[in-house]
């Protein structure tokens, strides 16, 4: 398991946007390359970006797929809350966290609500002829999982409680940073003349 914490630092609103939909170009990209991946968004002021977000990564790749996400990344893009702003280069920073585990309270029963349905990518074509793969859902938080490596229904649902409980022990740990400046010391650390990525446009383009 991967911890990648994406954060605005202390960026206006539009580094706000650029982390969520960096988060969301990432997702894209960790399911394309055969990766699950799960994630938690932080304090959103004002419903247009998180503050910072975690994405989890779970793969024999997500190592290697991470370092190829570690560090500045570009926004290009005409400010949609600001439009006669002259500025249109916006910067995001990702950090992998440490691989130190986050203490993961128990989460009841009756707060799950598990789905199956049939899974393609990884695990081959023996999960698409059976709902092998499991969507766990916390309902008081919203946070979801999915698991599909297993070819039983049972071990998929015990893989994504499991995946469940850490990510909402993700969550607390996002509270955790941002109280302790973690996110903004991490962002000032990066070179933004040197992004690893750049996007474009609303859609967040590879540039």
């Amino acid at each position: 398991m991967i911890k990648l914490l994406i954060t605005s630092g202390r960026g206006p609103v539009e580094c706000r946007i650029a982390v969520r939909g960096v988060l969301h170009a990432l997702l894209r990209q960790a399911q394309a390359a055969s990766l699950d991946a799960d994630a938690v968004e932080g304090n959103d002021p004002d419903s247009r970006g998180p503050v910072s977000a975690i994405a989890v990564l779970h793969g024999e790749d997500a190592a290697e797929f991470a370092r190829g996400w570690t560090g500045s990344i570009q926004w290009i893009a005409q400010s949609p809350v600001r439009p006669h702003h002259k500025r249109k280069n916006w910067f995001v920073g990702i950090v992998q966290l440490p691989a130190t585990e986050v203490r993961a309270d128990k989460i009841a029963a009756i707060d799950v609500r598990f789905e199956t349905f049939r899974a393609g990518g990884p695990g081959g074509q023996h999960q698409n002829k059976t709902e092998s793969a499991v969507r766990a859902t916390h309902v008081p938080s919203g946070l979801s999982v999915t698991a599909r490596e297993e070819r039983s229904q049972h071990r998929n649902k015990a893989l994504a409680l499991e995946r469940l409980t850490k990510l909402v022990a993700a969550r607390n740990q996002l509270a955790e940073l941002a109280g302790r400046r973690h996110a903004q010391a991490a962002h000032d650390a990066l070179e933004r003349g040197q992004p690893v990525r750049c996007f474009k446009g609303d859609n967040f383009l590879p540039a």
